[in-house]
């Protein structure tokens, strides 16, 4: 099903879109689809869940909150600030709505919202976290999430024990990470 999508990508990219750019993105993201763990059809409600959390919080709240919604294998992270309880509730109430979506692991804080310079530095963060995933060569790097907030690290993915462990030892001593915490899935 994978290779199938990929192909399917890669012949109609040049057609749907006439440009090289939509080619290379076609086969890049063809090419993370295929070293995912998740179906293709998991892979697609993912990002069908964020793209209504994002529409919905964004309708009820607008700009009174940061709310950030990972989705990975159905299972929904809500990361950011919201100003009180309430919110907090309403938020993971609204999540759990979407369709498909199996579980909500709520980690939004009680707090102001975080600054440009902050959300800068949380994708610095992760960005950093990733480059030891890869320069780490313990496992891949497509199979775990990584989302940072605040200095708090999420790690999300389909993995085994012995890649978790890894993936949080390599996130828990890179410079900047205050906390580190797992919201895996394990296949063993």
């Amino acid at each position: 099903m994978k290779k199938i999508l990929l192909l399917a990508v890669l012949a109609l990219s040049p057609v749907l879109q006439g440009c090289v750019t939509a080619v290379a993105t076609g086969v890049g993201a063809g090419a993370l689809i295929a070293e995912d763990r998740r179906t293709t059809g998991t892979y697609l409600e993912d990002e069908g869940i964020e793209l209504k959390a994002f529409h919905r919080l964004d309708e009820k709240f607008g700009n009174r909150v940061h709310i950030n919604t990972t989705s990975f294998n159905r299972h929904a992270l809500l990361t950011g600030e919201v100003p009180d309880q309430a919110a907090r509730d309403e938020a993971e109430a609204i999540v759990r709505g979407i369709p498909n979506v199996k579980q909500v692991a709520n980690e939004l804080q009680i707090a102001g919202l975080s600054s440009l310079a902050e959300r800068s530095n949380d994708s610095y963060l992760t960005s950093k976290v990733k480059i030891r995933f890869i320069d780490g060569r313990k496992f891949s790097a497509n199979h775990v999430k990584v989302v940072s907030e605040g200095g708090t690290v999420f790690l999300m993915g389909l993995v085994k024990q012995r890649e978790a462990n890894d993936a949080v030892e390599i996130t828990r001593t890179t410079g900047g990470v205050r906390k580190v915490v797992k919201v895996f899935e394990y296949l063993d």
